[in-house]
């Protein structure tokens, strides 16, 4: 990796169904509050296999899944550490 590129990681990018979100506020259990990059704020379930291992907390940058067939509630796919939500910021993914 060279110096100019200042270590940027290939981050994991939105499948088609996916979106980039900010954690707005932690709703205790499994479950935050989302502002999504559609300008929608849902209600986000962090699924078990993330729960014990990812901590989230408010201002963090996830993905989620919007559910089908309930559009103001999404799945929690993923969480951005600092530096990738910085790189994703730098390369205007995010806002």
């Amino acid at each position: 990796m060279s110096e100019e590129s200042g270590g940027r990681k290939n981050l994991r990018m939105p499948d088609d169904d996916e979106l980039f979100a900010v954690v707005t506020e932690h709703n205790g259990g499994n479950h935050v509050r989302v502002r999504c990059e559609d300008g929608k704020n849902r209600m986000g379930r962090i699924p078990g296999r993330m729960k014990y291992r990812t901590w989230i907390n408010e201002g963090d940058v996830v993905l989620v899944e919007p559910w089908d067939w309930q559009d103001e509630k999404a799945n929690i796919e993923w969480r951005y550490s600092g530096q990738d939500a910085d790189q994703l910021r730098r390369e205007g993914h995010i806002d």
